[in-house]
């Protein structure tokens, strides 16, 4: 298959352009290098999976999800679409909502409108558990929850998304797989998400920003298994779906501190800060859809994941 990945110079969407060159698919990355953290590292990415700005396994089309024409160019000749482009994290979306607004959801707009006039109905979206918001008790998170109280415009974003995916499924046929990911880490994460950020302080012996009091509960999934989920979707989902991809073992906050501290090999230290607003209490991924209908599970655990990830940053210098 030719596959289009918006946002495939990114953290998990350059690590899925690997897997699909791997298994020989023809990949088409559609990305604008945005400067939210260093394109350099955006670069680095394509380089390691051999993107390249003329023809060939691996293209780069280096534009924007709302430009129309980029999108026209990024389509032509591709059998699926996985739309990875979005500005990510709840905590900068409460600055700036506009933004998020104007990429995630018009953006996805745009791109849907483009796959309807070439043709093209076989979509994987990246969705987020960030649109369960709090739902009352302690509960895993399915997928049959309304999803209607979003507490972050990060997570409304992808809640509209979400529902044009739908409405285009009911209205031209799209086939559309929405993928909600919990959590994703492991090589390439962005610098300033968590565990990337805790993992360099703590091997800088440096104390770790704690927001709470090391409470809160987030279930972790590493990033080759999110990319798993996303192959497996593209081969076997059909119709509207959505599914939740998580490792379905969440842990608190001051286990993943400990975690890492096990991880490079030296305890850490923390320094407590006061919950921000946008985070939730909790994250628990009910993981059997995916497992029913992807053949799909989790095969990495915290500790080993971690491990990895530390190794590659470690490398990087």
């Amino acid at each position: 298959m030719r596959i289009l990945v918006t946002g495939g110079a990114g953290f998990i969407g350059s690590q899925l352009v690997g897997a699909l060159r791997r298994r020989e698919d023809e990949v088409v990355v559609l990305d604008n290098l945005d400067p939210t953290y260093d394109p350099a590292l955006k670069w680095e990415n394509l380089r390691v999976e051999g993107v390249v700005t003329s023809p060939g396994p691996a293209r780069l089309v280096q534009g924007d999800l709302r430009d129309a024409a980029a999108v026209q160019d990024a389509l032509q000749g591709v059998d699926a679409v996985v739309h990875m482009a979005a500005v990510a994290g709840v905590r900068d979306s409460l600055s700036d909502p506009l933004r998020y607004e104007d990429i995630n959801i018009r953006g996805t707009l745009v791109l849907l409108e483009q796959m309807r006039r070439a043709g093209k109905d076989r979509l994987v979206f990246a969705s987020s558990s960030s649109v369960y918001g709090a739902p009352p008790g302690d509960g895993r998170f399915h997928e049959d929850l309304p999803a209607d109280r979003p507490v972050s415009p990060y997570a409304a974003t992808k809640r509209a998304a979400e529902l044009l995916c739908h409405a285009a499924h009911a209205t031209w046929g799209l086939h559309c797989a929405c993928l909600r990911f919990f959590t994703v880490y492991g090589p390439r994460q962005r610098p300033a998400m968590a565990i990337s950020h805790f993992i360099r302080l703590a091997l800088a012996g440096e104390q770790l920003p704690l927001f709470g009091d090391g409470s809160s509960v987030r279930d972790y999934t590493y990033v080759d298994d999110a990319v798993r989920g996303v192959c497996a979707a593209l081969d076997r989902s059909r119709g509207y779906q959505v599914l939740n991809l998580g490792c379905g073992q969440p842990i608190r906050l001051d286990g993943l501190v400990q975690a890492i501290g096990e991880a490079v090999g030296r305890p850490v230290q923390v320094h407590h800060l006061p919950d921000q607003a946008g985070d939730v209490p909790r994250t628990h991924a009910d993981i059997r859809r995916a497992a029913a209908l992807l053949d799909w599970q989790p095969q990495v655990s915290l500790p080993e994941g971690l491990r990895t990830t530390v190794r590659w940053i470690q490398d990087q210098g």
